[in-house]
């Protein structure tokens, strides 16, 4: 006799879990019945499972083989708990499950024996997109899949395998869920084999056009050999390397993500033939939901890094996958789970296995990284972490950091560098560069000791070597040295950058600041820095162009003087040069010295005097640099109060008078006999210098 329908609910959308024994059918009754009642076990002891149906959210649909969950809840409910099946089933290896996902119109019908059974497209597809599995696999539909979009934590995990045509022809788009050895990272076998088909029918296309081709090529050969070489371009090995995402439940390794991944960026930076986009591009794009693709088209390479961090105490969960830019697919992928000691093993092996899969032939294999004790590892990450900022507390809390993980291990080269790294930022900024330069230059002399391959070290005791000692061949040297070890180094090219501009040498200049831009293209220190060369140089167009990319990158941006600002001011856009500089003072809450030159450049000359009585107060108490004084004397026109002030700049070593044969607001005094004099003091050549100002061929002959 047919059933007759009680109740019928109407449609509604909720997010459906459809679950299946792999091979159930193959089994024995009495197996079928032990794992059927094992899976019911694991289903109903999950978090997920209990919170649902005590809301009364939650909806069942049994089957033979496993069964469907309907949450009426979030879109998270599902994915969460089919994470907690999959993690039970670890210890359940009998149980080969597979799992589908989406999220869609559901209605619930039961009859007058309060049978339920459920219906829809919710519940359909959410069979078709497990059918589409193997053991081990979570699969989400697309659409389940976009509503994870607002949980940024979820993007490392989803793993596109693109669209399937299930039955009646019905196109679904299918997403691999896996993260930390939870579900199943390989392509489902149904995948594997369209692949092949659309592979081969592919492969017969490129056939036929390769026919095609190739005569095209041989008659274009014969006509122009010459010129198809010329224009043949073998692609380059390039990566980016993004920060992990903290997934541990405190979300208070932020730091120690941020330095494992820094690491790895530097040991691939160190290969040959591999060319890997600096720290401040990559880490650009932490917290942001931003496609893969979209990444790499921004740092222009051709592979990104990215993955997860677990930490709980000394016990360490990290996942690594490498991702193609061309096609978004995964090249390279695997999780690790150790005791803290055990991460530079791991860091180790993400580099070769990163390097196996890029294919990258090593001229020289890269050296085992030594044993090193992991609380001064711990303590060292905190103090990259913060020497990474600009501001001087943090600054002067990652030398605490650094030398407290000396204290652990003297022998410590990359802690010593860090040293190094965080006086070079501090000195002129905010502290007395013969204070700071010396400090500086023992603690990156000790690096290179420690470790002839600390790259970054040669940078920073160059600069520490010309500002005190005024030796423009010896910084030369050294960042010969550190581009020998890493010939994409930013630092090294920035730094390469100075020293020519410096000289006037503008080619070269220009020539390094583009090298340093391909190096770390988001960073707005390098964009501004780019700027400040092509203003010198005298081409304003180009430094406005620069200076407006730097407040692109970085709105905020105030940390070197503003390219934009000084541009507009040579072309005499003096409105729009205050306000750049008016932004930055509000920002800062400090006097400006440009923003005096400015306003006596516009007749503001009680505004410009009020700023140079700040800062002449401040430079009373602490150290402020002099030669910016003696600029603002110098546009008042009071020459020899302003070559006072270089002279105090030149005995205090001041960084950013290096470039003052070629600020535009020192031209007043090229013929001055005194100045020439300062220039010979600090190592620069006048004759040199100043007619590379005065002729126009050698300043735009790049």
């Amino acid at each position: 006799m047919p059933t007759e329908v009680k109740r019928e609910i109407a449609l509604e959308i909720a997010h459906v879990l459809f679950i299946d024994i792999v091979g159930y059918s193959k089994l024995l009754i009495s197996e079928q019945t032990a794992q059927i009642q094992e899976l019911r076990e694991i289903v109903r002891g999950t978090e997920q499972f209990r919170l649902a149906e005590a809301q009364g959210k939650l909806m069942r649909l049994p089957t033979g083989d496993g069964g469907a969950l309907v949450f009426r809840t979030t879109s998270e409910a599902p994915v969460l708990c089919a994470l907690e099946i999959s993690k039970a089933l670890k210890v359940h290896p009998e149980l080969r499950v597979r799992m589908g996902v989406h999220s869609g119109p559901v209605s619930e019908v039961a009859d007058l024996n309060e049978q339920v059974n459920m219906a829809g497209a919710g519940v359909n597809i959410a069979q078709r997109v497990m059918d589409c599995g193997d053991a081990g696999h979570i699969l989400l539909s697309k659409r389940a899949a976009e509503d994870l979009e607002p949980y940024p934590r979820w993007r490392p995990y989803l793993h596109s395998l693109g669209e399937y045509e299930a039955k009646h022809g019905v196109r679904i788009g299918i997403v691999n869920l896996y993260r930390d050895g939870i579900g199943n990272p390989e392509v489902p076998n149904k995948f594997r084999v369209l692949r092949q088909r659309h592979a081969r029918a592919r492969w017969t296309a490129i056939a036929a056009a390769l026919l095609l081709l190739a005569g095209i090529i041989a008659a274009f050969v014969i006509v122009s050999n010459k010129s198809l070489r010329s224009t043949t371009i073998v692609p380059g090995k390039s990566i980016g390397v993004l920060p992990f995402v903290d997934l541990s439940q405190a979300k208070d390794q932020e730091y120690f993500c941020d330095g494992i991944s820094e690491e790895i960026l530097d040991a691939l930076a160190r290969i040959e033939g591999l060319r890997v986009v600096a720290r401040t591009s990559s880490f650009s794009f932490k917290g942001k939901n931003a496609d893969v693709r979209e990444i790499a088209h921004k740092l222009n390479v051709q592979n990104v890094l990215e993955g997860s961090l677990r930490r709980e105490g000394n016990r360490i969960r990290i996942t690594a996958q490498l991702v193609s830019a061309a096609d978004g697919s995964h090249l390279w992928s695997e999780t690790y789970e150790r005791e803290l000691q055990g991460v530079f093993a791991v860091q180790d092996d993400i580099t070769r296995s990163i390097v196996d899969a890029l294919k990258i032939k090593l001229a020289v294999v890269p050296p085992a990284r030594a044993q090193q004790n992991t609380g001064a590892y711990d303590l060292y990450l905190q103090g990259l972490y913060l020497s990474n900022k600009s501001d001087e507390e943090s600054l002067r809390e990652s030398l605490s950091l650094f030398q407290r993980a000396l204290d652990i291990d003297p022998n410590f080269a990359r802690a010593w560098t860090g040293i190094a790294k965080s006086w070079d930022q501090l000195a002129d900024q905010y502290v007395k560069p013969l204070e700071a330069y010396p400090a500086v230059q023992a603690a990156a002399t000790k690096a290179i000791a420690l470790d002839a391959r600390e790259a970054d070290a040669y940078c920073y005791l160059g600069d520490a070597e010309r500002v005190l000692s005024w030796d423009y061949a010896k910084e030369e040297a050294r960042l010969n040295q550190a581009l020998a070890i890493d010939p994409n180094s930013a630092v090294a090219h920035l730094f390469f950058c100075e020293l020519h501009a410096v000289k006037g040498d503008m080619a070269p200049a220009i020539e390094h600041a583009q090298l340093a831009k391909r190096a770390d293209p988001l960073s707005p220190n390098i964009a501004n820095f780019a700027g400040l060369v092509y203003f010198f140089a005298g081409h304003m167009d180009k430094a406005i162009a620069e200076g407006q990319r730097t407040l692109d990158l970085d709105p905020n941006y105030v940390y070197y003087e503003s390219a934009l600002a000084a541009a507009y001011r040579a072309q005499g856009r003096y409105q729009q040069s205050a306000a750049v500089l008016e932004k930055q003072r509000d920002l800062t809450h400090a006097p400006i010295p440009s923003l005096a030159i400015t306003y006596a450049l516009m007749g503001r000359t009680a505004e410009a005097h009020a700023i140079l009585d700040q800062l002449l107060e401040s430079a009373r108490t602490k150290y402020f640099a002099a030669d910016w004084i003696a600029a603002i004397y110098l546009t008042f026109g009071e020459t020899d109060k302003a070559l006072r002030w270089l002279d105090r700049a030149v005995e205090e070593h001041s960084g950013s008078l290096a470039p003052v044969a070629i600020r535009p607001e020192f031209r007043p005094l090229h013929s001055d006999s005194r100045f020439a004099d300062l220039l010979r003091r600090t190592g620069i050549d006048p004759v040199k210098a100043l007619n590379r100002q005065k002729d126009p061929v050698s300043r735009n002959n790049f």
